[in-house]
């Protein structure tokens, strides 16, 4: 089962949980599941058939480049990741 590393702005749909294990072979199938267990994730994860404008995942430390279609093997880990911007002009 994947590792699934749950931002700190999801966890009120986690009852708190930081780290939780679910079976999936692609990001999408890792959401589906979530969403199984804590309703309301895939919402706030998604827009669509795609990651919301802001969030991107990663997988075993690389960003997943192909979206929701990345593949997640059986002992990877998976973080979602709020996007950071701003800066000087």
């Amino acid at each position: 089962m994947a590792t699934v590393y749950i931002p700190a702005l999801l966890r009120d749909l986690t009852a708190g949980l930081d780290i939780v294990t679910v079976e999936g072979a692609t990001v999408q199938h890792v959401i589906e599941q979530l969403d199984r267990l804590y309703p309301g994730i895939k919402n706030r994860l998604c827009d669509g058939d795609a990651l919301r404008p802001g969030m991107a995942a990663a997988v075993d430390t690389q960003l997943a480049s192909k979206g929701l279609l990345q593949a997640v093997g059986p002992t990877s880990e998976v973080h979602f990741l709020p996007a950071i911007a701003g800066g000087a002009n």
